[in-house]
């Protein structure tokens, strides 16, 4: 994993829209390393930087995963930004 990596995951992560989401493979695909999705996902779990919203990357399987912050934490935010119902 690389610092450049890094960077390209935190400039996709950072687009993502209110009220959207993407899975962690997705954004491992975007970044152009499409088998580095638990990469992308320790990326992100050491994020503090509120420009990044990590809270808006969850699993393929459609269930929200983990977050720094605890996915009650996680699921709040989402529910405010309309994803979850």
């Amino acid at each position: 994993m690389t610092d450049t990596f890094k960077t390209r995951v935190h400039q996709i992560v950072a687009k993502i829209p209110v009220g959207q989401v993407l899975t962690y493979k997705q954004v491992a695909e975007l970044a152009g390393s499409p088998k580095a999705a638990r990469a992308v996902g320790n990326i992100l779990n050491k994020n503090r930087n509120p420009l990044v919203p990590c809270h808006r990357v969850i699993r393929s399987d459609g269930q929200i995963g983990g977050f720094a912050f605890g996915t009650s934490k996680k699921k709040e935010i989402l529910l405010k930004e309309g994803y979850l119902q």
